[in-house]
């Protein structure tokens, strides 16, 4: 027997696990377990203290799936391309396959917009594409699932594309994405849509949500950072095929942001049912501001990087 106030949460101690987690326990709704491979950890620590239960496992392994299972009303999923490659649609199978043998009666799976359709077969995006691929594989197992698909994290600007600076020592960032419109959103963001998802199933199976705080050209998004930081910065449209040659990493996010320029104008759709599910989704703005010491950290003494 279900127990219609508790949710199964994966990839708690990840970014976007961890923030529906957080936010599930702070509403007091639904009672939370996480599933995860180290339940020493001191992030699953952290959420056994705030009251959250913890279950043991791995998805490749389907029992230890299931055992955790018992009992949930629902579960939230999110796979991990960047830490597993292609074995993620092996593992993302694993999970849908144990939510419809335990009867879970409300799934919600962080997907993504399918790239290479979008495109037209032009360009494959495979930490995209393969968690499209899991949703149509929970649609076509008649899963009762919804879907978010989370925009850019704020948090990139830290992780993955700290502001450079110039000879003349002004601050830019760029990439592949030109003048087209970047959806984006905080982390903190994702928790507040997916609990209200949770809350609302009878509207929700079966839909596909955009997590979506900001939907600005990048020029904008660099006037805001201007504004905080108290420096002039300014974005500069790298092509595709000189961003390839950046690094190791630079060609699956350079096509994510081609197939984004040239498919995807706009996602202000998404916005409007983002802020109307979690009213606390957080500007920009405000989440620079929170975050500039770190960003203002990270930024090099002298020039760096490749203008175009």
């Amino acid at each position: 027997m279900h127990n219609r106030n508790l949710v199964l949460v994966t990839g708690a101690t990840g970014a976007q696990g961890g923030s529906v987690a957080r936010k599930l326990l702070a509403d007091g709704r639904f009672g939370v377990r996480i599933f995860t491979r180290n339940g020493n950890s001191p992030k699953a620590v952290a959420l056994q203290e705030a009251g959250a239960e913890v279950a043991t496992g791995d998805f490749n392994d389907v029992k230890s799936l299931r055992k955790a299972m018992e009992g949930v009303y629902g579960v939230f999923g999110v796979t991990d391309f960047d830490e597993h490659y292609e074995r993620e649609i092996f593992q993302g199978k694993n999970l849908i396959d144990a939510v419809k043998q335990s009867g879970v009666e409300h799934f919600v799976y962080s997907s993504s917009p399918n790239y290479h359709k979008l495109s037209n077969g032009e360009h494959a995006v495979p930490q995209c594409d393969i968690k499209a691929r899991l949703q149509e594989y929970a649609k076509s197992h008649r899963v009762p699932a919804s879907f978010v698909h989370v925009a850019f994290y704020y948090e990139n600007f830290i992780n993955l594309f700290p502001l450079q600076r110039d000879r003349h020592g002004n601050l830019h960032f760029g990439f592949p994405q030109g003048k087209t419109k970047l959806a984006m959103t905080g982390v903190k963001g994702v928790g507040g849509v997916v609990a209200k998802i949770f809350e609302y199933p009878v509207q929700y199976i079966g839909r596909t949500v955009g997590v979506v705080g900001e939907d600005r050209p990048c020029e904008e998004y660099a006037q805001v950072m201007s504004k905080v930081l108290e420096q002039n910065v300014y974005y500069h449209h790298i092509p595709r095929d000189i961003f390839i040659g950046f690094d190791s990493q630079a060609e699956k996010w350079a096509d994510v942001f081609e197939v984004q320029r040239l498919h995807i104008s706009n996602r202000h759709i998404d916005l409007i049912e983002s802020y109307g599910l979690n009213p606390e989704m957080q500007s920009f703005e405000s989440w620079l501001r929170e975050n500039r010491q770190i960003i203002l950290s990270l930024i090099p003494a002298r020039e760096e990087g490749v203008l175009v």
